[in-house]
């Protein structure tokens, strides 16, 4: 049961947190050129791709709980510690990222894409430390 649960939790990462880290990277540049006069296409595309797999994503914290479960690791700082930053990462998500590209379809301001991009730069940098810590385990005894 380990292997299916950790199968999916691994999956559903990829499949949905790769596509919002993706999407939300790119809006700021593509706004930028929306209020240069370019099309206002892409930036919907690219904030419907982050409202979305952000829903999907909900899989990932589901399915890791479940793994944990399995593997008897739910005590591990390591753990702790990555469930912390991934509700961390799940609030500047949905309180400043999602929120400012909205904004920003409503009414482009380029003054702030700065400060959309930066958020969305910490955004990705907690996805990046919660996969170490997912790999590295530090203090981990279950030997995977």
């Amino acid at each position: 049961m380990s292997k299916f649960l950790l199968s999916v939790h691994v999956l559903a990462a990829i499949l949905a947190v790769g596509p919002v880290a993706v999407a939300a990277s790119m809006f700021p540049a593509a706004a930028r050129r929306v209020a240069a006069g370019g099309d206002v296409t892409t930036v919907t595309v690219l904030h419907r791709i982050c409202r979305v797999y952000t829903l999907v994503a909900i899989a990932v914290p589901v399915f890791g709980l479940g793994v944990a479960g399995t593997m008897h690791v739910m005590g591990d700082p390591w753990l702790i510690v990555s469930i912390g930053l991934t509700a961390v990462a799940a609030a500047v998500l949905a309180f400043v990222v999602l929120p400012g590209q909205k904004s920003q379809l409503a009414a482009p301001a380029p003054a702030t894409l700065g400060r959309l991009g930066m958020t969305t730069g910490v955004f990705n940098l907690l996805w990046a430390a919660v996969t170490v810590l997912m790999i590295v385990r530090p203090g981990s005894s279950t030997g995977a």
